[in-house]
């Protein structure tokens, strides 16, 4: 064990030397270092001043301003910080397989106020319902082992993007206009495929999914995609014509066959293996598109529908090949919990909906210190095993009495 550690501390110090490069200048080297390591030792809280006393508690104001400044008005990029810790998981990821998809999500940060940039009334994932939120519209790599976050962008609601006087106290740059969802994500897509990112089917949800344009558009990058869709959506049946011609892929389901269906495993999960009921058929998708007179093409309509259910739960369109292996497409479906997983430990565990800040410059610098950390962790749970915490970071003892700026008790 004692190994263990000291080649986990050399190689956190190997990752700080990249991501030194990534800020620049070397006055930014030390607050990049305790900012990190104020992410990854255990505590409840970590926003700044809380991270402040556990790293330095005789000197926490003067640490304190040292911290703020650099999250939160340093010009440094976050995308730089972003590509040398996806650049660092890649190098694992080639240990294990490989990068088997890439992941399209979203995640949201419940807010009281209405300052916070890019807060708005929108639907809030965390409580499955429209709330006063800000959003990040998130591109993950994953495989079976890992997973990463590799792209990481506010969006803006359209009240904001022309909201002129609030675009300035949040510093939003100039070039930032209104984009949807969709648009974000294409944009994270061609960026990483700039970068020389390897290609892998693309997973979203179906607030992706269900948009027509944006699978389209990956098809035109010479990309595949996994898309959950809603049962409302219509198909139509190779060779169908007539009043059946586009029929809504909740109602087809409902009169498939027995012999449609068939049991799929695709991985064990904590409670024993995961396995349900599933049906791949081959559909056209069937969006009426002005002026479009050939056929959309053939794609893979995949169906979830456990037998202790009474209807249907999930759907899917997929572009992979004709004759791939249903086992294939569950296992790309089913990895979007990954990414679930991964936003649930980034926030319990490093903090990544802690920051206090309300800008523009501090939500990204903020969100990717904590992902280029939880890519070193990710790294190292790969490299070894079993995994083991990160003991050779040891959080210094808190003074006496000290008590976080809006914490309601001693901490």
């Amino acid at each position: 064990m004692a190994n263990k550690v000291k080649v986990s501390e050399q190689n956190f110090m190997a990752y700080l030397e990249r991501l030194t490069a990534a800020v620049g200048h070397a006055d930014r080297h030390e607050p990049l270092r305790v900012y990190l390591e104020g992410l990854l030792l255990p505590g409840e809280r970590k926003s700044v001043e809380p991270m402040a006393a556990r790293i330095d508690p005789r000197n926490v104001r003067s640490r304190h301003q040292s911290m703020h400044h650099f999250v939160a008005t340093a010009p440094w990029d976050a995308q730089e910080i972003m590509k040398a810790a996806r650049d660092y998981a890649l190098e694992e990821f080639a240990y294990h397989g490989g990068v088997e998809a890439w992941i399209l999500d979203d995640t949201a940060y419940p807010k009281k106020g209405t300052h916070s940039v890019g807060v708005g009334r929108q639907y809030c994932g965390v409580l499955g319902k429209q709330d006063n939120c800000q959003v990040a519209v998130t591109l993950s790599l994953a495989n079976e082992l890992m997973s990463v976050p590799a792209a990481y962008r506010l969006y803006l609601p359209e009240a904001w993007a022309g909201d002129r006087a609030r675009r300035r106290v949040a510093g939003v740059p100039d070039d930032v206009v209104f984009k949807t969802k969709t648009q974000i994500a294409l944009d994270e897509i061609e960026r990483l495929l700039a970068d020389g990112v390897a290609k892998a089917p693309i997973v979203m949800d179906a607030g992706y999914g269900r948009a027509t344009e944006l699978r389209d558009a990956i098809a035109e990058r010479g990309m595949q995609y996994v898309a959950a869709i809603r049962e409302e959506m219509t198909v139509q049946l190779p060779g169908q014509k007539g009043v059946r011609e586009h029929i809504a892929v909740g109602d087809l389901a409902r009169e498939l066959p027995k012999s449609a269906w068939r049991s799929v495993w695709w991985r064990h999960g904590t409670k024993g293996e995961m396995r349900s009921r599933f049906a791949l058929l081959r559909v056209r998708a069937a969006k009426r598109e002005p002026g479009r007179r050939e056929e959309r093409p053939l794609e893979w309509l995949l169906i979830e529908w456990p037998t202790t259910e009474a209807a249907p739960v999930k759907f899917w369109l997929c572009n992979l090949p004709a004759g791939t292996r249903i086992a294939k497409i569950v296992n790309l479906a089913q990895m979007r919990w990954r990414v679930e997983r991964d936003y649930e430990e980034l926030k319990g565990e490093l903090g990544l909906d802690h920051y206090e800040g309300r800008g523009w410059l501090g939500f990204h610098h903020h969100g990717a210190l904590c992902i280029a950390a939880y890519a070193f962790l990710t790294a190292e749970r790969a490299r070894l095993s079993p995994p083991h915490p990160l003991s050779f970071l040891r959080p210094a003892s808190l003074p006496a009495g000290f008590r976080p700026r809006g914490s309601p008790r001693a901490a």
